[in-house]
């Protein structure tokens, strides 16, 4: 017991006598830049001639979706779509296993892309399953200016009428 109240007061004299250290130094302010705020522009989503919330025909449909997702601002600048989410919303059909009666409900497919357009996968199984009263939805869309600032794009939902 002697021995370890020895070590601990050995311990803590040593504590009182090191010297101080610090593990930065502190800024000068006069060199550091000064960052402008930057107000990102009002931004748009299209696919195709579609932006916002439009309603389009099956016909329609099968023809934009291969398409590739563009994100632009008033001034038709381009800004490059790094991430997005993608949602179909599709009609289908339950039955009641005891009844055997038949109802409408929905169904979803959903997933996070990096590359615009969607992959031929999905393009082949939206085309061949679309029908009216479907949604298609594109959004958490990210993207990019000529400067690497990252923004986020406004959401594109078409209904399929």
């Amino acid at each position: 017991m002697l021995f370890i109240t020895r070590i601990f007061f050995i311990a803590l004299a040593a504590c009182f006598f090191m010297p101080a250290a610090n593990a930065q130094k502190p800024v000068d302010k006069k060199f550091t830049p000064v960052k402008q705020p930057y107000k990102a522009p009002k931004l748009f989503t299209t696919l195709g001639s579609y932006k916002d919330s439009s309603n389009v025909s099956v016909a329609e449909a099968e023809r934009i979706i291969s398409l590739p997702l563009k994100v632009v601002d008033a001034k038709n600048n381009v800004y490059t779509v790094t991430s997005y989410q993608f949602l179909y919303k599709k009609r289908v059909v339950t039955e009641d296993e005891k009844t055997g009666k038949v109802s409408p409900a929905t169904s979803i497919s959903s997933d996070r892309f990096t590359t615009s357009p969607l992959p031929p996968l999905w393009v082949k199984t939206v085309k061949e399953r679309i029908n009216t009263g479907e949604e298609i939805i594109f959004f958490d869309i990210i993207a990019k200016d000529s400067q690497d600032r990252i923004m986020y794009a406004p959401n594109l939902k078409l209904l399929v009428k």
